[in-house]
């Protein structure tokens, strides 16, 4: 993994093989991020769980082996007590170009991948919504 970041933004490269949430998490502790939010993100992931919200206590997960493009990656990254939160979101392509996507949950990179961050000092927290269940933005 390697990062740089200038003016607010951190750029990042994330290596074949790496997990990227691990290499995400060494990035945010290395820029001392609070809260990032991703910019942009193009490469390549491979052995990644994609996560769909049916109801309350009702999450589906499915794995994929194969490699997929990433086509595109959003969400927030936020520093909880010692450690950090990711909510992201990904659209995937194989090589027949049809396209998955959702939450992603992991995933580890194949060939490359090339993220931007925008850090802020914003002050934001989540709590536990007794409605989803899920762990929402508290503003």
């Amino acid at each position: 993994m390697e990062s740089k970041e200038r003016a607010g933004l951190i750029f990042v490269r994330i290596h074949s093989g790496e997990n990227l949430f691990s290499a995400l998490k060494e990035v945010c502790r290395k820029h001392k991020v609070k809260v990032a939010v991703v910019l942009s993100a193009v490469g390549m992931l491979e052995n990644f769980t994609l996560g769909y919200f049916k109801k309350k206590g009702d999450y589906a997960k499915q794995h994929f082996k194969k490699p997929h493009e990433l086509v595109a990656l959003s969400g927030i990254i936020m520093k909880l007590s010692n450690d950090y939160n990711f909510h992201l979101h990904a659209a995937l392509g194989n090589e027949k170009k049809k396209l998955v996507g959702g939450h992603l949950v992991d995933a580890s990179v194949r060939v490359t991948a090339e993220i931007v961050l925008l850090k802020s000092n914003s002050k934001l927290k989540r709590v536990l919504d007794e409605e989803t269940g899920l762990l929402a933005l508290k503003l």
